[in-house]
C-alpha cells in the first residue's frame, strides 16, 4: 500500500473482474495549474457474489471486497486445565479443549468463531447482493461488518455459527471509512456469543493472527497468518464513493472474497481489527491483506449505535497535488506536496493562517508529497487535535499550526442533499468528491 491517498478499490462494480483503479484530477476553479499525473494500483475489495462458488472464481469477484486476516503467534490461552474461560460483555464463554491435544489454532477458533457471522446481502433481483461477514458486538444484535459489505442491499440475512439466521436492518453507516453497524431484529431470541476486543495499538510486527470469515461463502472458516506490518494507508475508490483506510494492519493470512467485515483475531482469541481489503492482482489472496484497527472500528461503530454521526477530522481547504510537470509549469518552488486551492471561510485551515497558494510538504515533520498524502495524514488523527503543517508559501517555508475541526456539519449538509434520490443514505461519487474538496481537499476520480 502507498501513503497517499488514492489507491484503487473496485468495490461494488459490475464485471468480470477487479479493475485497478484510477485517479482522475481535481478540479478547483480557483488554480490554474494543469492536469496531474497520478499512479494506479490494484487494490481489491471482494464482497463474496451469490453464485456458485467455481462460477463466482470465474467472474473475478469485483462486487464489493471481503478480508480474512492472519492470527498473532505467541501462545495464548494458557492451556493448562480442561477449559478455556474469557468474559464477553459481561457474560463468561466456557470452551471444553483437551489441554493435551489443543492446538493454539483449535483454542482461538473455538473462542471466536460464535462471535463471526456471514452476511448475504440480497439486492434488488435475485442474483445481485454478496456474502460477507460480520462480527457480533453485543447481545442486543449489533454486528459490525464493513460498509461495502451491505451497501446497496434491499434485504440482509445473518446467519451465525450455530447455523441459526436472522433478518438484520442497518443500524448506520460511515462511508468514508468503510464501516457499518447491522441489528438482528429478533435479537432477544437469539444466542449471542460478543467478541473479546484487544488493543490494536499493542500490536507488533510478526505477532501471530487468526482471520475469520466466509471466503466465497464457505462460512465460519479460519486462516493463520502474522502481522505483516502496521499503519498501512490507503484510499478505494467504489462507484459511490471513497472509503479512507488509514493505519491499517497488514497481514499474510489468506484473505478472499467474502471475508469483508469478518473477525482479525490474535492469540487471545481477541478482536484486533476489521478484515476489508486485499492487494492482489487476481481478485483472491496473494498473501496481502488488511483491516482496519479495532481501535479505530469500534469507536465508529459505538456513535452509530448511539445515533451520531460519526465525525472525522476537518481541515476546511481545496488541494491540488503537486508534481514536477505542474511545478515547472507554475514556477512553484517544490515539486511535491498539496498545493492549497481554496480556503473555507472560518475552517480551521483559514483560522490557523493557510492561505490559497500554500504548498503543505509535511504533516508533524513527516513528509507530505501529495493531496491524498495529506488527506490520509489528517484522517490518522482525532478531530480537535492539533498538527503543524510545513508549508511553502512562495519561496518561504512556515510552519503553522492548525486545530482539526469536525465535519458533522458537512455530512449533515450531504445527507439532507442526498435525501430523496433513491439512495439508501450513501454519497453519489460527484457528491463525495464535492463533500471531499470542502473538508479536506478532495482530488477528482476518487
Amino acid at each position: 500500500m502507498i501513503d497517499d491517498k488514492t489507491p484503487q478499490r473496485p468495490d461494488g462494480l459490475a464485471g468480470d473482474e477487479p479493475h485497478s483503479a484510477s485517479h482522475s484530477e481535481p478540479t478547483v476553479e480557483t488554480t490554474v495549474m494543469p492536469a496531474m499525473h497520478t499512479e494506479t494500483r490494484t487494490v481489491v475489495k471482494t464482497k463474496s457474489r451469490k453464485l456458485p462458488i467455481f462460477l463466482a472464481s470465474l467472474l473475478g469477484l469485483a462486487v464489493g471486497s471481503v478480508l480474512v486476516i492472519a492470527l498473532v503467534m505467541s501462545g495464548a490461552f494458557r492451556i493448562t486445565g480442561t477449559n478455556v474461560e474469557s468474559a464477553a460483555s459481561g457474560a463468561t464463554q466456557t470452551i471444553e479443549i483437551d489441554p493435551e491435544d489443543t492446538t493454539l489454532s483449535e483454542a482461538v477458533a473455538a473462542k471466536a468463531l460464535p462471535s463471526v457471522v456471514s452476511i448475504t446481502a440480497q439486492g434488488e433481483t435475485e442474483d445481485s447482493g454478496g456474502i460477507g461477514s460480520g462480527v457480533i458486538l453485543d447481545t442486543d444484535g449489533n454486528i459490525l461488518t464493513n460498509y461495502h459489505v451491505i451497501e446497496g442491499a434491499s434485504a440482509l440475512v445473518v446467519r451465525t455459527d450455530s447455523g441459526d439466521s436472522y433478518e438484520a436492518e442497518v443500524v448506520g453507516t460511515d462511508e468514508s471509512s468503510d464501516l457499518a453497524v447491522i441489528r438482528l431484529q429478533d435479537a432477544e431470541s437469539a444466542d449471542l456469543t460478543p467478541i473479546d476486543l484487544a488493543d490494536s495499538d499493542d500490536l507488533t510486527v510478526g505477532e501471530w493472527v487468526m482471520a475469520i470469515g466466509s471466503p466465497f461463502g464457505n462460512e465460519q472458516s479460519v486462516s493463520t497468518g502474522i502481522v505483516s506490518a502496521l499503519y498501512r494507508s490507503t484510499a478505494l475508490q467504489s462507484t459511490s464513493g471513497t472509503s479512507i483506510y488509514a493505519n491499517m494492519i497488514q497481514t499474510d493470512a489468506a484473505i478472499n472474497p467474502g471475508n469483508s467485515g469478518g473477525a482479525l483475531v490474535n492469540d487471545e482469541g481477541k478482536l484486533i481489527g476489521i478484515n476489508s481489503v486485499i492487494e492482489s492482482y487476481s481478485g483472491s489472496s496473494s498473501g496481502v491483506g488488511f483491516a482496519i484497527p479495532v481501535n479505530y472500528a469500534i469507536n465508529i461503530a459505538n456513535q452509530i449505535i448511539a445515533g451520531e454521526t460519526p465525525v472525522h477530522p476537518y481541515l476546511g481547504a481545496s488541494l491540488m497535488s503537486v508534481n514536477a510537470y505542474n511545478a515547472r509549469q507554475n514556477n512553484l518552488a517544490v515539486d511535491s506536496g498539496a498545493y492549497v486551492a481554496e480556503v473555507t471561510a472560518d475552517g480551521p485551515a483559514a483560522t490557523a493562517g493557510i492561505e490559497a497558494g500554500d504548498i503543505v510538504t509535511a504533516v508533524d515533520g513527516e513528509p507530505i508529497s501529495s493531496a491524498d498524502g495529506l488527506i490520509i495524514a489528517l484522517r490518522e488523527h482525532e478531530v480537535g487535535d492539533k498538527v503543524t503543517l510545513t508549508v511553502m508559501r512562495g519561496k518561504d517555508e512556515k510552519e503553522i499550526e492548525v486545530e482539526l475541526g469536525s465535519d458533522e456539519a458537512l455530512q449533515v449538509e450531504q445527507q439532507d442533499a442526498s435525501d430523496g434520490n433513491g439512495s439508501s443514505g450513501g454519497m453519489t461519487e460527484e457528491e463525495f468528491l464535492r463533500y471531499l474538496e470542502q473538508y479536506m481537499g478532495g482530488r477528482g476520480g476518487f
